[in-house]
């Protein structure tokens, strides 16, 4: 033992049952049971409350307040809603009981890490943010992440969710956050991961082939052949066979992105956006899982709906039909531009055609500057502005249902200008021209158009933006104060605080994909004036999807304050 602790005489502890001291950092309950001393730690894991209020039989350890029960020798919880006690050596010698103060309890890391395992399998909210709270504190987001993704493309057969595209969103935007905030995005992401996950059967992996088979561009035309006609388990173990084959990043990347979009819009643009998330993901976990990363997205690609197959896309305008002309034409303007023009800057005018020319007129002004010599991600990257433009315009005469139609134009033409980034064809440009076409689509959601709010030269702070916030229907207000904030220089400030204006609310799926796309593009047009826009318009997406319950708050609040060592019972 080390320096040991008197509690108390034997006589008085065989007397009263149960006694409290204090070890130095922790406190200790004390236990007579069964002619022997039990010593755990005094707070209850789960809520803080303290054991010595418990009651003891049979050997085990019950609190009182939401009825955990633990193994009163060793501290382990019965209930995995609870976690387990620290328990501490005492001994009686010549009369008295003495305690050791160092706690038997397993290294932090990796008793969080078990412990994470636990609250993913059971999705246990409170068991997780103490989980994450914990590794963050170590220094192990890493784990976090990893883990999270292991159990999220293992234990869904139906393959990849909203959980993981929540997950790897909030992954990306870590470094824009503040410090306080990082440890709850990750919470964000790995309770939704649960979500997604519970009640789903797991998936089993499916072998690669045994072949000699390494070419690139074999496995490429046999994933799209086998994505054509919907056949998931082929399309697997090409994936897969590909990925033993050796072929790199980019390229396993590029058999994705093309699958995605041999169909106009696949999913309502859900396919392509959730293939760059999974890459993405890969670039935080590591791609040496590639193959069971990368083969969760199959269902959806296989799947998908093909919008060339639905009536908003052929009547009254046939927007397949025009998107297959003007893939022909972008071809041949490609090989006569070349992409060379790298100082192109047309990014605001051609977005201006998108919204609001006809879509015939818009599509050629893109491959007119694809002729000009406009690279490829400059043309996704202005498609991408013109969808965010959609929520900055957005009038709140709408139907509040009209946000997810804008919402899905806004993410996959950010996945677009992603993909482009990193694995670069020709086939991957047609969803430039579809992400086009689908902002054509929601033109009536700028009817009227709500003007872009100008600095007012107003006193507007971060805490006026967040009160926006705890307020229902203050799209504007926000949009306004924004717009302030931004044109005195504190644009991350105004990034920081939506971060967490976003993270305190009890956020769906399209809140954590705007803010991540949002980020996204503003990194990409840097100090110009259309980022700002881009922020102004997820800014008043994310408040008009606010004030909600708030409860995931209060769970992760919980998990910090018993953290602390905070007593919440009192």
């Amino acid at each position: 033992m080390n320096a040991t602790v008197r509690v108390c005489s034997l006589e008085e502890l065989q007397r009263d049952g149960v006694r409290v001291v204090s070890t130095g950092q922790r406190t200790a309950a004390v236990f007579w049971h069964r002619e022997q001393v039990f010593a755990v730690d005094n707070r209850c894991p789960h809520m803080g409350f303290p054991l010595s209020q418990g009651t003891v039989a049979d050997g085990i350890l019950t609190c009182h307040w939401h009825h955990a029960k633990f193994d009163l020798s060793g501290g382990c919880a019965f209930d995995l809603f609870a976690d387990d006690v620290a328990a501490f050596r005492a001994e009686i010698r010549d009369g008295d009981i003495w305690l050791d103060p160092e706690p038997q309890e397993e290294e932090v890391v990796a008793h969080c890490t078990r412990k994470l395992s636990e609250g993913l399998e059971q999705n246990l909210r409170l068991v997780i943010a103490k989980s994450v709270i914990g590794l963050c504190e170590a220094g192990r987001e890493d784990l976090v992440l990893a883990e999270a993704a292991r159990f999220g493309v293992k234990n869904r057969a139906a393959g990849w969710s909203s959980g993981l595209s929540i997950l790897t969103a909030m992954a990306n935007v870590l470094p824009h956050l503040a410090a306080e905030d990082r440890p709850r995005a990750l919470y964000h992401g790995v309770v939704h991961v649960a979500r997604s996950v519970e009640g789903q059967p797991p998936d089993f992996d499916i072998a690669a082939l045994d072949t000699d088979e390494d070419r690139p561009d074999q496995f490429r035309t046999w994933f799209r052949r086998f994505a054509e006609v919907r056949s998931r388990d082929a399309a697997e173990r090409c994936l897969r066979t590909a990925a033993v084959a050796g072929l790199n990043e980019s390229q396993l990347a590029d058999l994705l992105f093309a699958a995605s979009t041999d169909h106009t819009f696949m999913d309502v643009g859900h396919t392509l956006d959730f293939a760059n998330k999974a890459c993405e993901l890969l670039d935080v976990v590591g791609w040496d899982t590639a193959p069971d990363v990368l083969s969760s997205i199959i269902p959806t690609i296989t799947g998908a709906q093909r919008m060339e197959e639905t009536s908003a896309w052929q009547h009254p305008v046939d927007l397949p039909q025009l998107l297959d002309e003007a893939g022909e034409a972008l071809d041949e303007a490609l090989a006569i531009g070349g992409e060379r023009n790298e100082s192109w800057d047309e990014h605001r005018p051609v977005a201006e055609s998108i919204l609001d020319d006809t879509p015939d007129r818009s599509l050629r002004r893109i491959v007119d500057a694809a002729r000009a010599g406009a690279p490829l991600t400059e043309l996704s990257a202005t498609v991408a502005y013109a969808a965010a433009r959609r929520p900055l315009h957005f009038h709140i005469s709408n139907e509040f249902g009209d946000w997810n139609t804008v919402h899905h134009t806004f993410t996959y033409t950010n996945a677009v200008d992603r993909a482009m980034q990193r694995a670069p064809s020709r086939e991957l440009a047609r969803g430039i021209l579809d992400g086009a076409a689908s902002v054509y689509l929601e033109r009536f959601l700028n009817m009227p158009r709500q003007p872009r709010p100008e600095p007012n030269g107003g006193s507007t702070s971060t805490d006026d933006l967040l009160d926006h916030f705890d307020r229902q229907q203050q799209v504007d207000e926000t949009g306004q104060s924004v717009a302030d904030l931004l044109a005195g220089g504190q644009r991350d400030e105004v990034v920081r605080t939506l971060g967490t204006a976003l993270l305190r609310e009890d956020a769906g799926f399209h809140s954590f994909q705007i803010y991540d796309a949002a980020l996204r593009l503003v990194d990409r047009f840097g100090d110009r004036p259309e980022a700002d826009d881009v922020l102004i318009g997820a800014s008043r997406f994310l408040t008009a999807h606010a004030p909600t319950v708030r409860s995931m708050g209060q769970t992760y609040e919980t998990a910090a304050r018993l953290h602390r060592g905070e007593a919440l019972h009192a």
